[in-house]
């Protein structure tokens, strides 16, 4: 690429250029002129000196006296410093102020001579090969009676006029020389002057352009130059005027953006991200860098995602649905699209909303899940009793030992829909003081909590023969409900005890750290797959929903065993391994200050 020059090396070079031509011009020109001039001025000198000569010729050619018109020339072109000849009509030679006539060629084919004898004023300029430099001659007409009888020529050296026209030229070429000098320097002051303000001009388009718009150009003296320099002041003003509405405008719409919990994505025709927010990068767990500009199908690897966003662009339509995400775990996403037009009402992409709904999906299936298990914990029992009933009413209260027993499977189905209704409404009575008024906690003893729970339990432990140790200091307490963790206890004491084999142990300790309080309940009985652990603590999740029943559980102990600890404002966990027995651990927050 050709290398770019400063205005001042545009200029200058221009000025100074012209100028020089000029110079050359002018003294080209007057150097001729001077020529001219001195060679015109000599053909009259040398014509007038002939015709000084021109009766003293006349009278000596007719008749002719050789002798006499060579005598004359020679002396009178000594005293004048000029060469004189004398050439008759024939060319032959008559008399000559430097050689003998006799020896001289015929001079018929002389310019000058032929013009003369033409009828014209002959003049010329040439090589003498006689006297061996360059000679000026010129020849007027003798006439006798209108007849040109001879032709006298005068003549003299051009050597000195050339000596003399080259001293004027160097005059001239050293005068020009420095007036060469004084436009070089008037040249460079009026192209500094001129290219000054521009590179003025330059600085501040380049604070400009490095963002500093508080800058500001200097006005020139010249008029253009003010106006143009006022004029990129002004638009610097209104231009940092933007910028900041822009700025504000734009971190306004990134704050709110940010702000939202919501995943926005732009996309434009090609199906390249043009904008994303935070909580998207979040949600696709992206490199927040460099997304922009790149296509939906690299940064999001999701093919549900890819055909919603491929059919709402084809068809620009509004679309809405869900999307499963697998990443370190299983996620929903809704996602909803509108349309992206810029101020034209132009289509140029979509605008993707993204919605976490993994928890909203999750409770949905639970309520569902729920209402289905509630229905059908409900339904099996009353449906023993109306056929135990339908069964006596047909007769079979005559028979009492049938009876007796139809009654106790009655009884039976009875206390379990009883302790169902109980365990619910207990759930229900957690979760809504939690909600409203909150439980007072008081700082209680965990070993008193323990043993009363324990002795609850005692008949069902020592109907199998279970053994029940208990580690805890008399000095453990944390901020409690005594009745509420009690149950807790005894619910998770209850499941130990039930899935624990005959002659077993349950161990139950409790220990102190500087945050919290755990109360470990661990039994040594069938354990529970790891699968099912975290959804151990659901509403009527059972592991074994067969054994869970014929051992008269609801389903409903564990959930409320969670509640309970999280209305004490700690959590509950489980490690268990089939075969090898489980391990539930309540967590309570520490006393500040205990």
């Amino acid at each position: 690429m050709k290398k770019k020059k400063r205005l001042l090396w545009q200029l200058y070079p221009s000025h100074l250029l012209i100028t020089l031509i000029s110079l050359l011009a002018v003294s080209l020109f007057a150097s001729s002129a001077f020529r001219e001039f001195f060679l015109e001025r000599t053909a009259a000198d040398l014509k007038s000196r002939a015709y000084l000569l021109e009766k003293q010729i006349e009278y000596f050619i007719s008749p002719l006296d050789e002798m006499s018109v060579d005598s004359i020339c020679k002396a009178i072109g000594e005293q004048s410093f000029t060469r004189i000849t004398v050439i008759l009509p024939s060319g032959k030679v008559v008399g000559d102020s430097e050689k003998a006539p006799e020896n001289m060629d015929n001079h018929a084919d002389r310019f000058e001579v032929a013009e003369t004898l033409s009828g014209n004023l002959g003049t010329s300029i040439r090589y003498s090969r006689t006297l061996r430099q360059d000679m000026m001659y010129v020849a007027i007409p003798l006439e006798n009676n209108n007849e040109v009888i001879a032709v006298l020529r005068t003549s003299i050296p051009v050597t000195s006029i050339y000596d003399e026209l080259r001293s004027i030229q160097i005059q001239i070429g050293f005068g020009g020389l420095l007036i060469a000098l004084f436009a070089a320097g008037v040249s460079l002051f009026i192209s500094k002057r001129i290219s000054r303000p521009i590179e003025e001009m330059k600085k501040g388009a380049e604070q400009f352009a490095r963002g500093d718009l508080t800058y500001r150009m200097p006005a020139p003296d010249t008029e253009e130059m003010r106006g143009l320099s006022e004029a990129m002041n002004r638009m610097a003003v209104q231009l940092n005027d933007r910028i900041k509405t822009a700025i504000k405008q734009r971190n306004k719409l990134e704050a709110v953006l940010s702000s939202m919990d919501e995943g926005v994505i732009a996309i434009d025709r090609d199906e390249k991200i043009l904008s994303i927010n935070q909580a998207a990068v979040r949600m696709f767990k992206s490199n927040p860098y460099n997304l922009e500009q790149r296509s939906i199908q690299e940064v999001i690897r999701n093919h549900e995602l890819h055909k919603i966003i491929k059919k709402a662009i084809s068809n620009g339509e509004h679309l809405e649905g869900d999307v499963v995400l697998y990443q370190d775990e299983e996620s929903i996403l809704n996602v909803q699209t509108t349309l992206l037009l810029d101020e034209g009402e132009n289509f140029i992409g979509i605008l993707v909303v993204l919605n976490d709904v993994t928890r909203l999906r999750r409770l949905e299936n639970m309520r569902k899940e729920f209402v289905s298990n509630v229905s059908h914990e409900i339904k099996t029992p009353l449906t023993a009793i109306k056929g135990f009933v339908e069964t006596l009413s047909q007769g079979a209260m005559e028979n009492p030992g049938e009876t007796k027993r139809f009654l106790n499977i009655i009884e039976k189905h009875v206390n379990r829909l009883v302790a169902l209704i109980e365990d619910l409404m207990h759930l229900s009575v957690i979760e809504q003081k939690d909600k409203s008024e909150g439980i007072t906690l008081e700082k209680g003893h965990i070993r008193s909590v323990i043993k009363t729970a324990i002795q609850i339990c005692q008949a069902k432990a020592e109907a199998k023969k279970i053994k029940i140790n208990l580690i805890c200091p008399e000095d453990i307490s944390a901020g409690i409900d005594p009745p509420l963790l009690e149950q807790a206890a005894v619910n998770l004491l209850d499941n130990a005890i039930k899935y624990s084999e005959a002659g077993g142990l349950i161990r139950i300790e409790a220990i102190t750290t500087d945050t919290e309080v755990s109360i470990s309940f661990k039994d040594y009985g069938i354990g529970i797959p790891k699968e099912h652990l975290p959804r151990l603590f659901e509403r009527f999740y059972r592991v074994d929903k067969a054994r869970s029943r014929k051992l008269g559980g609801t389903g409903l102990g564990l959930a409320i065993v969670k509640h309970i600890v999280q209305t004490h404002g700690g959590y509950v966990t489980v490690e268990s391994n089939p075969g090898e027995g489980s391990n539930f651990v309540i967590h309570l927050p520490e006393i500040s200050g205990q």
